[in-house]
């Protein structure tokens, strides 16, 4: 398995997951976004949206954001929030 985050990129479940965030958040914040567009900037979300996002992903990926991966950089793009999702769908090293 691969950990370059372009060729996660474009595997068929990174699309779906890339397609089902851009739906989600041009439904969401009213506006149509670019896959590396910052949400956060000139003011299309705020960090309460933040919070919407990680439950957001956590349901729909099935993954759990905790620690380290609760960073704003994670959730500032559609591409951030594709790559998020790939790293943590990936087994641990750890073999758990």
């Amino acid at each position: 398995m691969t950990t370059d985050p372009a060729v996660e990129l474009s595997s068929p479940a990174a699309v779906t997951v890339e397609d089902e965030l851009r739906v989600f958040l041009e439904k969401r914040l009213k506006t149509t976004l670019t896959t590396d567009q910052d949400i956060f900037s000139g003011g299309v979300a705020n960090s309460m949206f933040a919070m919407e996002l990680v439950v957001h992903l956590e349901r729909s990926f099935d993954v759990s954001i905790v620690g380290a991966d609760l960073k704003m950089d994670n959730f500032r793009s559609i591409r951030a929030m594709t790559e998020l999702v790939a790293r943590l769908r990936q087994p641990s090293s750890d073999g758990v």
